[in-house]
């Protein structure tokens, strides 16, 4: 018999719906009820594409014991963290504070009847495993918080209020420090410190992308000529590339790799880790002239668009699990492998299959992740594609989460947008996926943040969503010349601006859930550091200090902590060095700004801005002045050189 979860539209809260635990979605009755019966709260959040929650769901919300005593003494609380990333990020910095560490998905929280943090897990297995050292199990732990609860225990009750004190203490920098470009050498050193010399990234296992660092990385480059920093990001790029966290059958990148070797990945794939890699292989073929680099980009905007997008709308993520396993869709039998080829009149299969990392052994539970063995794609690599392909037709594919989300919408159009500076077919899509997106989300003067396909949204925009719908609006005009994309990009900055800024500082959410805003770039880039960016383009681009004045509260306010751990924020960095050297906009006519985007979009300095105007020359200009003019493309470096 289904519970409430029935009703819901998130396509996570679905996935939970016919569990024996009677769940709640998030909602004034649950916390009503547990009051009035005096019962303890159980929430868990997680998302549809989660192998872990996966298993949880399994073990423990399927399991009958579990679900007996958490419907006998629990109100319990399902919650998705991509439909409602507001009660995420409030439960996340409840773990943090009390395990002192990060968390992660599934997270389990545990409450008082009056909705006070009291215990914070993640993935909790259904029983306590004798010698383990990973606490209790999930039956164990519920009935002693029962047993506690049902007994008002004295201590409990006072932790609870000490740790809800805690989370309502606001803390502010102690203080502010001078904006300097010296800030990239602690950057650097600590980048470096992070760097893993042998495959690229910056950790060993688990390995995640981190586009945002690269990102700075390549600014870097192009503003120093930094030779580490290159090295640090073509290596990264090269070796992701290769293929295991990227699959060089369908395209796209899954969410990280779990071993050093960017070899095995969590096989879920998620919109945000590809549009930001989508971009940053698009603007590393911009600066090094790659080829394979655009190959890359192109490739992963044309999977999400065949795979994962309707009606112009992209899907949020799909999963790793298929047939009831992980990775059954993505991975090959050495058999199946070499009988297609055979079949195929290949020869030297076995070198071909060598050159693929294909073995009798497998190198992922006795099957095979495709992946090149050198740097380069192996010749006729696209009809071997082809055929590998052909053999996933006839297996399941993996669940796909429906929903669209505003602010990672966002960020794909964005990088369509970036990528028609190079291939001008992407320009149409891009354009189509952001007039889709404004009339699904953006309904009576109000912005929405996330609903699934074909359905009315219900829950209001956050800070990300305005960030990245502005940046996208920003990029469509630099690309268009269609003044009504920056209109409605002012629009919906200055909406953020009165909705979530004040005196430096930004909200996440403001409502039921006031929350701070990060500038730390997490899973994904900081919305304050996206902001920030929407800020100065506006500021250049309509000639108005006021929005580079809140650009510079914004770093003002920040600025200790930037100067300090600046490896934590490399975005804000990089917006950082663009408010000290200032913008630099080309001023042509929109036809000249059109015909040549791939030049323009190729220039060595890293912060331009396009206007249209009259002229049938290219002028260089700053905030308050202009530098020089030319009719020559090839001139516009040696200008912008020296106007510093």
């Amino acid at each position: 018999m289904s519970n409430r979860l029935k009703f819901e539209d998130s396509p996570y809260l679905q996935q939970h719906k016919d569990n024996p635990v009677d769940w709640y979605p998030w909602c004034d009755e649950a916390f009503k009820k547990a009051k009035d019966e005096n019962k303890a709260i159980f929430i868990s959040i997680g998302y549809s594409s989660c192998h872990w929650c996966h298993v949880m769901e399994e073990k423990v919300f399927e399991n009958e014991e579990c679900a007996e005593i958490l419907n006998n003494h629990f109100i319990s609380i399902k919650v998705d963290r991509e439909e409602r990333p507001d009660i995420d990020k409030h439960y996340q910095e409840v773990y943090m504070l009390l395990n002192r560490r990060s968390g992660g998905w599934p997270t389990s929280i545990f409450c008082t009847p009056d909705n006070k943090p009291i215990f914070a897990g993640t993935y909790i297995a259904p029983h306590s495993r004798e010698g383990s050292i990973e606490g209790m199990g999930f039956v164990e732990l519920t009935k002693l918080i029962a047993s506690k609860i049902s007994s008002y225990d004295e201590q409990l009750l006072k932790n609870a209020d000490e740790i809800e004190s805690f989370l309502n203490h606001k803390e502010h920098p102690k203080e502010a420090t001078v904006l300097k470009e010296d800030f990239v050498k602690n950057f650097m050193l600590q980048v470096k410190n992070n760097y893993e010399t042998t495959y690229g990234g910056f950790s060993v296992a688990p390995k995640f992308p981190h586009a945002s660092t690269l990102g700075t990385l390549l600014v870097i480059d192009k503003l120093y000529d930094d030779k580490a920093a290159k090295a640090m990001l073509l290596h990264t790029l090269k070796s992701m590339k290769k293929g295991g966290i990227y699959d060089l059958v369908d395209g796209g990148f899954c969410r990280y790799s779990v071993d050093v070797e960017w070899k095995v990945p969590h096989f879920e794939k998620m919109l945000y880790d590809n549009a930001l890699l989508c971009e940053l292989y698009t603007n590393a073929y911009l600066t090094y002239g790659d080829e394979s680099f655009l190959q890359t980009a192109k490739e992963i905007a044309d999977f999400w668009h065949n795979h994962m997008s309707e009606d112009e709308l992209f899907y949020s993520a799909s999963d790793a699990d298929s047939e009831g396993e992980e990775g059954t869709y993505f991975t090959y039998a050495y058999d199946e492998v070499y009988k297609v080829l055979a079949d195929n009149g290949y020869e030297n299969i076995e070198d071909i299959l060598k050159k693929l990392s294909v073995s009798k052994n497998g190198n992922f539970e006795g099957k095979n992740i495709i992946r090149f063995e050198s740097d380069e794609a192996i010749d006729g690599f696209e009809d071997i594609k082809f055929l590998l392909r052909g053999l996933r037709t006839s297996r399941e594919y993996p669940f796909i989460d429906k929903k669209i989300q505003t602010s990672w919408s966002g960020m794909m159009i964005k990088a369509l947008f970036n990528l028609a500076k190079v291939d001008k077919s992407y320009k149409k899509r891009a354009i189509k996926s952001l007039d889709a997106l404004l009339k699904t989300m953006y309904i009576d003067g109000k912005l929405y943040h996330t609903t699934l396909i074909h359905k009315t949204p219900k829950v209001e925009a956050f800070l990300e969503d305005y960030a990245y719908l502005s940046q996208a609006l920003i990029e469509a005009f630099n690309s268009t010349g269609d003044e009504l994309y920056l209109i409605r990009a002012q629009h919906f900055a200055n909406l953020a601006l009165e909705k979530f800024y004040d005196k430096g500082t930004w909200r996440f959410s403001v409502g039921e859930f006031e929350t701070k805003a990060e500038i730390s770039d997490n899973t994904y880039t900081s919305s304050v550091a996206i902001m920030v960016d929407v800020l100065l383009s506006l500021s250049t681009l309509l000639e108005d200090e006021k929005y580079s004045h809140f650009a510079f509260k914004t770093f003002e306010y920040n600025s200790y902590e930037l100067g300090r751990r600046p490896v934590i924020y490399p975005y804000m960095l990089r917006e950082m060095l663009r408010y000290i050297k200032g913008d630099r906009v080309v001023k042509s006519n929109q036809k000249n700004l059109e015909q040549n985007a791939l030049q323009l979009a190729s220039l060595e300095y890293p912060f331009i801005q396009k206007k249209a105007s009259d002229d049938e020359n290219y002028m260089v200009c700053g905030a308050k002045s202009c530098f020089g003019a030319t009719q020559n493309l090839n001139e516009i470096n040696d200008i912008i050189k020296k106007s510093f």
